[in-house]
Order: structure tokens, then sequence, then C-alpha cells
């Protein structure tokens, strides 16, 4: 069968199954089939040729009898809209000589897909995820589903990827958790909600850092609660620049967004003490510490808390597939009951079908080789972009970076007299690049400036050719 018949024949089932009968109404029930049919096929040039489901399944799925489809078949055969075969059933007519048919309406095109700009940032290269494992995953795990995968899912997740992403954080992070304190989201947003709306609840006032997630001011708001920017020195956040009043504070200490920035020890402890003697929960973003390229990362706070104060965010997003749409929380034990109670309300939004096929992905070890292949990846990419920019280096501060995916690069003296970042940033938009200003992600007085410059994913050809252009716009005099 070609593809042109398949796709008949299914919009034919589909329509033909999607007929309304109404026994209540003064016309028979074999009229009003009649009818229907009728109108189908005169208005759906598309169909000739399309095979008409036999009559006994048709009549089941309209629940009506089968002499009654039988009738209506046989009544549009002698009226030439259907015809028969010997052995093979019943067909639309090639030819309806009697029917003037009507051109088909022209269909607009798509929305156009934007694709990725040199320098965007928070994407991973998704052309190094192993497609073909992760097809064979997906597909074992729902050609034979688990019986769970077919039962009422529980809101916290699918158990067996919330026990691979416990062993993950403990090996990985130094977070010890029982797999019952994950819960799977379907992002960020979803994650500080479930915080929020049912944890913690609104009316709060949240530190934050300065600069930060531009989304995160949105999302406090949304939820009811108001952000208090804190500004972050080369050390990050600085505990005792907390005022009182603060009911929680989002944190990312393994490498601060944005600018690359990791809290040290003892800002660690400091924030964990100041946790523990007010009583206020510290929500760490662990958004991309897996990508360390240089020495050992620092414990996660909430491993070094013991998940008292703290509640854990992390994701996929950036280790597999934006497209993934898999995050998860991690809670401390006496959170659980409120956390279940808020899902089982308001149902949970992350997808089920990915979670065995990632559960197995990260079980059989997959996922830590795909890490450990990025990590190789996106330290030469970092390199190479560190190289390419060097011709600069009178007017960027470059220097390195131990883990992430983009570099923050802070402007030097001869530039800053010439050119905001937010120019910089609109110079860069106007030939191609993306390139987001620091000082946009600032929400005190006194923005920082600086330019974030994403690198993984994008190879070496790729950032050569978009380094080569930044340059001439930093080098121009306009």
């Amino acid at each position: 069968m070609s593809n042109y018949e398949t796709f008949s024949k299914s919009n034919l089932n589909r329509d033909l199954f999607a007929i309304s009968l109404d026994a209540s109404l003064k016309t028979s029930l074999q009229a009003q089939l009649l009818e229907a049919l009728r109108n189908l096929i005169s208005a759906s040039p598309n169909l000739v040729g399309a095979r008409l489901p036999a009559s006994r399944a048709l009549a089941s799925e309209l629940s009506i009898s089968r002499t009654t489809v039988q009738a209506v078949y046989d009544q549009m055969i002698s009226e030439g809209y259907l015809v028969t075969r010997q052995g093979s059933g019943t067909y639309v007519a090639n030819e309806i000589t009697h029917l003037s048919q009507p051109q088909p309406l022209p269909r607009p095109a798509g929305p156009a897909t934007e694709p990725w700009r040199p320098f965007q940032t928070g994407l991973p290269d998704q052309s190094l995820l192993p497609n073909r494992q992760w097809a064979r995953h997906l597909e074992r795990a729902w050609r034979a589903p688990a019986p769970g995968l077919l039962a009422r899912p529980d809101p916290l997740g699918w158990y067996p990827l919330r026990e691979a992403i416990a062993d993950h954080l403990a090996a990985w992070r130094h977070l010890a958790c029982d797999p019952g304190q994950v819960v799977i989201t379907s992002g960020a947003r979803e994650a500080f909600e479930v915080v929020f709306h049912g944890l913690l609840g609104s009316g709060k006032q949240i530190a934050i850092e300065d600069p930060c997630w531009p989304k995160l001011h949105s999302i406090l708001a949304d939820t009811g609660n108001t952000g208090n920017p804190i500004r972050i020195d080369q050390d990050g956040l600085d505990a005792a620049r907390l005022p009182a009043g603060i009911d929680a504070a989002i944190v990312t200490p393994s490498r601060h967004y944005p600018t690359g920035v990791s809290l040290p020890m003892p800002r660690r402890v400091s924030l964990l003490d100041w946790a523990r003697q007010t009583g206020t929960m510290v929500i760490e973003d662990d958004y991309d510490s897996e990508f360390r390229y240089r020495g050992q990362p620092l414990p996660s706070l909430s491993g070094l808390d013991g998940l008292t104060n703290t509640i854990y965010l992390g994701s996929f997003s950036k280790l597999v597939s934006p497209a993934l749409r898999i995050g998860y929380l991690v809670v401390p034990k006496r959170l659980l009951p409120n956390t279940r109670s808020y899902l089982d309300r308001v149902g949970p939004r992350a997808s089920l079908i990915p979670q065995p096929a990632l559960a197995t992905f990260m079980d059989i070890g997959e996922f830590a080789m795909h890490l450990r292949r990025m990590r190789r990846i996106y330290a030469r990419r970092q390199s190479h972009l560190l190289d390419a920019l060097a011709p600069v280096s009178d007017l960027l501060n470059l220097h390195a970076d131990s883990s992430g995916m983009h570099l923050c690069v802070l402007p030097r003296a001869p530039l800053t007299d010439r050119l905001s970042d937010i120019e910089l940033s609109k110079r860069a938009e106007g030939i191609g690049l993306r390139i987001s200003a620091l000082s946009a992600q600032c929400a005190l007085p006194e923005k920082m400036q600086g330019l974030l410059l994403g690198y993984a994913a994008f190879d070496e050809d790729t950032l050569s050719e978009a380094a080569e252009q930044l340059i001439a716009i930093l080098r121009s005099d306009r």
C-alpha cells in the first residue's frame, strides 16, 4: 500500500468513526448515516480509492446494527459513490461522475523553527545524545509495558527513575537521599511551583542572587511571592548580607548563574548556619553541576545539610535535551506528605513516556558515559573559544572557567568606555549572534557589565566563525 493510500485510509477511518448518529431524531439512523457518508466523500476528493471498514466494524463503532450499515453501503454502491472488489472489500469509487469535486483548501505553512544561534546559552549539543540506545530504551519500555506504567501514575513520578536519580546524586553530588524523597517534575518552573504552592506557600519574602536567571522574578510573582535581590561578589552570595524577615533563599552554589562563580566552602557553611538559626529553607538550584572540567566539585549544599533545611532542584534539560522536559526535586522527609498532597490535587505534569527509558539509560551506565563524553567535548570547546578570542584580550577579561556551558566575559575599560553590554548584544543580534548581556539579568542598580557566550552546543568551526564576527564588532568604531 502506498503512503498516499495509507494516508487516505487513516483519514477515512478517523472521519467515519467521528460520525455522530442520534436515535432521538425523526430521521432514521440509516438516513443519517447515508447523508453523513455522502457529505464526507463529496467534501474529500483525497479519499478516492480508500477502503471502507467492514460493515460489522463500522456498526460496532457507531453502536448501530450491521444491517443498517450494509443497507447504506448498498445504496451508495447503486449511486456510484462506492464500489466493491471481489474478496477485498468496499472502496470509495475512483470516479464519481455526478459530483463536481471541490478543490482542496490550501493549508498555511507551519510555523518556522528558529535555529539555535551561536553563543546562545543553556543549550546542550543534542547531536551527542546516543539516539540509537535512547530509541531502544523507549521501544523496550513501551513494547511490553510494566503493569505500573499502565496503572494510575504516581504523582511523584516513575519510581525506578527516582531510584536512578538517588543513585546518581549519591555518586556525583555527595547527596544521600531516599528515592522516596525524589519528585519528578516537568522542569524548573513546575519545581518552584511545587515548592511555593505546595510547601512554603505564597506571600513570602524570598532572597535571590543578583544577577540571576531572569525567569525567576516572574516565577516568584506568579506564585504570589516577592524576590529580594542580593548582589553577589567574587565569591557569590554572602549570607551576612541577608536581611531580616527573609522566608527562604534561592541559590545556585555549584555554579552561579550567570557569572559562573562557585560558592566556597566557608560561605556554604555560613549559609547553612543562617538557615538553621532562622529556621529558613534554602532552595538549591543545581542546574549544570555535572559539567566540571578542572578540580574536584564541592559537595552540594543539600548534601552538607543532609536535606534538613534545604530543597534540591535538578534537571535533565542540559544533560540530555531541553525537549525531554524532565527535572526533579529532592525534599526533606518531613515535607513529603505535603508534597504528595499537592501533586495529588493538581496532578503531575512531567510526561510518563520518557521516564522508564531514562531510568534504564541511567541504570546501565550509559548516562554516566554520556556525561563524561560531553564534559570532554565541552572542555575542548571552551578552550577553543578562549583561543579564538585571544586577539581581543585587551578588551575582554578572558579566563578559563572550571565548569559550565557558557563563559561570562567581563569587558575591560577601553571597551566599557565605548559600548555597554546591551549595545554589544544588540549589534551581535543584528549579525545573527545571540549574546546575552549580563546587565539585563540584574535587578539592582549599578548593573554589572558582561557578555554571556554559550559554547556547549556549537562545534569548533561554528565557534571560530562566531568569534571572528564578535571580534569585528568589538574592534568597530561605530
